[in-house]
């Protein structure tokens, strides 16, 4: 059984853990121009990219779990983002029609991370030494990228034989 953990977003991750296998990496994404009053530069996801890592699995037991997006109406843009993210990442798996279950950041943090943790500098410092302590062959990667949350959301399911 293979069992990956996305952690949603243009600034996600995606870990996979099964039998003597792990492997970490970051979202992939693209930038584009978004036109709407002035012209700016975002982050889509890379969905060509995405369903290529994921055609690897067709063939795999594997359980998926995607973390459910941020959505807090004071934080517009970080909102939309996460909510394109969502969308594109859930189209990319049902079109491979591959098996996912959400699962809520309190969830696997809960069990993966320390008690009395506040505030998300915290939380994603605590996902940096912890994934690092675990997985140390993507050392490099994730302190590069800040948190192992994508490798952790894997462990967790893991552990938890879901």
């Amino acid at each position: 059984m293979v069992y990956c953990g996305i952690d949603n977003g243009v600034s996600g991750s995606i870990g996979f853990v099964g039998g003597r296998e792990a492997s970490f990496e970051l979202t992939p994404v693209k930038l584009v121009t978004n036109y709407q009053k002035t012209a700016k530069q975002l982050h889509r996801i890379d969905f060509k990219a995405l369903t290529r890592r994921f055609h690897f699995f067709l063939s795999t037991d594997i359980k998926i779990f995607l973390e459910r997006p941020l959505v807090n109406p004071g934080r517009f843009n970080a909102t939309a983002s996460a909510l394109r993210a969502f969308e594109a990442t859930l189209i990319c798996l049902e079109e491979l029609q591959l098996p996912y279950e959400f699962v809520d950041s309190k969830q696997w943090q809960k069990k993966m991370l320390p008690a009395g943790l506040k505030g998300s500098d915290n939380l994603k410092k605590a996902s940096m030494d912890i994934g690092i302590r675990m997985f140390p062959q993507f050392e490099k990667l994730i302190t590069k990228h800040k948190d192992a949350d994508g490798i952790l959301i894997a462990e967790w399911a893991r552990r938890e034989k879901l």
